[in-house]
């Protein structure tokens, strides 16, 4: 039995979200209501008109361009296209001269006729203002349970966080530098599963755990062991990343542990690079029981720089993790002379270029 006829221009001007569709030619051919009410312009200014001239305002042109080739792109390969996170302030109706900041993911659909060609584009924009402003929120307390950057004794050392550039929620990346007694120090990089105020939450308490156990253990492996035993106590801690190591400058040596995380880097004075992956145990609280955890010592030579980040600096999607460490390897040899902050400042530009970076991402580089 046949259902009941679809009225698809009543459904199309109550959908929730901002849309509009446009023609190949980039002409409106049909706005909904909620894009009228977002562009502030009635139905009938703006059907029949060239998308450009829908909007005149000289803050909105880089956007507008963007938008525009979006939907170019489109029309030509028949695939959808998407412009995400773009900020345009929009002027208050009932306060002339007061502007509010807002963010938008703009996308651009096209759809098919009878002979297979794009006939029309689905032009649709969602606000995601209030998601922003969240996640600001919760990036703001995540920076704030991070340590500054600081010198750890008499050793240079840097430190950079760099949140995901599309991604609506930070995550649960930390690092830590921690003063021993005698010339040591106890350098940390984590990763908490999830995203958002929950991850940077456990972030914080798995930090400090860490911290003091760092400070009463004999070295890394005990650290990672209490550490792991804390993580079973704390929602949302299973599965957590984490690198360690204990840097002596008395002997020389690095004694580092990891659960799960991807293995430190040292770029020796020659210009080689070593993994440090000869002792790596599972996440923390993945093991159905508790258990030790392993170790292991590698010696070091005078102006070699240590290097722990977490996933976000080398994984990309469908892609296999070597080849991630292949780029840190050669970004480190190819900058290899220049001092800490610098280094951290080239390795991020080299792996991470601007709006390029799909996970947040932790790093510490200690020169030894």
């Amino acid at each position: 039995m046949a259902g009941p006829a679809v009225d698809y221009a009543a459904v199309f001007q109550a959908l929730p979200g901002a849309a509009a569709l446009v023609t190949p030619q980039l002409i409106f051919a049909d706005v909904n209501a909620e894009f009228e009410r977002l562009r502030g312009l009635p139905r009938e200014q703006m059907i029949g008109r060239f998308l450009p001239e829908d909007d005149a305002d000289n803050q909105a042109e880089p956007i507008l361009l963007r938008v525009l080739a979006s939907l170019r792109r489109a029309a030509d390969t028949g695939e959808r296209s998407v412009v995400a996170l773009q900020r345009f302030d929009r002027e208050d109706p009932d306060q002339p001269g007061v502007w509010h900041e807002r963010y938008f993911n703009v996308t651009n659909i096209p759809v098919f006729g009878d002979d297979g060609q794009v006939t029309l584009l689905l032009h649709r924009l969602e606000d995601v203002t209030e998601l922003i402003r969240a996640r600001e929120v919760a990036l703001t307390l995540q920076e704030a349970m991070l340590p500054a950057p600081r010198r750890v004794g008499r050793h240079p050392a840097a430190v950079r966080y760099r949140p995901a550039a599309e991604a609506l929620n930070v995550a649960g990346d930390w690092y830590d530098l921690i003063d021993l007694p005698g010339d040591r120090i106890a350098v940390a990089v984590g990763d908490v599963v999830g995203h958002g105020l929950p991850a940077a939450c456990v972030m914080g308490q798995l930090r400090s755990a860490l911290t003091a156990a760092s400070l009463v253990s004999e070295g890394p492996a005990r650290a990672l062991e209490v550490l792991g035993q804390y993580a079973r106590t704390v929602d949302g801690a299973e599965n957590t990343t984490v690198a360690t190591a204990l840097i002596d400058w008395e002997n020389d040596s690095i004694t580092y542990s990891s659960a799960g995380h991807p293995p430190p880097a040292v770029l020796q004075p020659d210009g080689t690079v070593e993994f440090l992956d000869r002792a790596t145990d599972p996440p923390l609280a993945a093991r159905p029981q508790h258990g030790p955890r392993t170790q292991a010592v590698a010696p070091f030579r005078e102006d070699s720089v240590l290097v722990l980040y977490t996933d976000g600096l080398i994984e990309r999607r469908g892609e296999d993790i070597d080849k991630g460490l292949a780029r840190l390897s050669d970004s480190l040899v190819r900058h290899r002379a220049a001092r800490c902050e610098a280094l951290a400042d080239a390795v991020l530009a080299d792996l991470l270029p601007p709006g390029d970076a799909t996970d947040d991402t932790a790093l510490v580089i200690v020169r030894l």
